[in-house]
């Protein structure tokens, strides 16, 4: 693997957000815009409330954290389909870059639009409504790995679809985090889910990370092994869903697709 290849694909983002003011807004205005709704949501619970709850740190930070899961997620699929928007993948492809220095390049790609986003929606949830983080302890640094490798795995995944089924499918990717959203007891205990909803659930990493945070806030004991079974099973999935894209874009070239890819490709 070599690293210039894929500084290549994050600088071609880089120049593709410097030169586009509408690329570069949705990375703030929708993280902005659920941190105000939930905000003022949580504010007026708090007024209603008489069992003694903040839920500032309970339900805003949980928004947080999954739009944080969702922007890393889209960080992957957005570099993804400006490649398809742009009918980019031959040109990509008929250079020495492998699959392996164009996935680590999207995953990079990733880790800047995600990190900026997370360092705007901290400043305006702890500027704006108080929230602080010193709550949750040096476990915060775990919780945001976990849900930052789902996120990559997800995004890989979610590309690879478009890449089989072609641009038309690209609708596939956006509401996956919402679909996993009831699975992964963002706002709620894995307790409340029905018996088959709790058995999908110990199959995603996020649901981990949202219990634990709730039994810190609620001041009791967080047991490490669930902690690390979500970081192997995060781990877990990046490594099939690359093995998925690899698959799929093997199928591609062998089969001609990526020489015709269109909006008409999706068989």
């Amino acid at each position: 693997m070599r690293f210039h290849r894929t500084s290549a694909i994050v600088l071609r983002q880089y120049f593709l957000l410097r030169g586009s003011a509408a690329r570069v807004l949705p990375l703030f205005a929708w993280v902005a815009i659920d941190i105000v709704l939930w905000g003022f949501i949580t504010r007026y619970l708090n007024t209603v409330s008489t069992a003694g709850l903040d839920f500032v740190p309970l339900l805003l930070g949980a928004v947080l954290l999954w739009d944080f899961f969702t922007r890393v997620m889209h960080g992957v699929s957005m570099a993804f389909l400006e490649d398809v928007w742009s009918r980019n993948f031959l040109n990509l492809f008929a250079s020495p870059l492998t699959i392996g220095e164009y996935l680590c390049g999207l995953v990079l790609t990733s880790i800047a639009t995600s990190s900026l986003g997370l360092l705007m929606m901290v400043a305006l949830a702890s500027a704006v409504f108080g929230l602080s983080f010193f709550g949750y302890g040096l476990l915060l640094v775990p919780f945001l790995l976990v849900l930052f490798l789902f996120g990559i795995a997800l995004g890989i995944l979610g590309s690879a679809l478009v890449l089989r089924f072609g641009p038309a499918s690209e609708w596939l990717v956006w509401p996956l985090p919402a679909l996993l959203s009831p699975f992964a007891a963002v706002f709620y205990p894995v307790s409340t889910l029905p018996h088959w909803m709790r058995q999908v659930s110990r199959l995603l990493p996020p649901s981990y990370v949202f219990e634990g945070i709730r039994a810190i806030l609620a001041g009791g004991d967080y047991r490490g092994s669930g902690l690390a079974w979500s970081l192997f099973l995060a781990s877990c999935y990046i490594l099939v869903a690359s093995w998925f894209f690899a698959r799929i874009h093997r199928q591609a070239v062998r089969t001609g697709l990526l020489a015709r890819y269109s909006a008409e490709s999706v068989s």
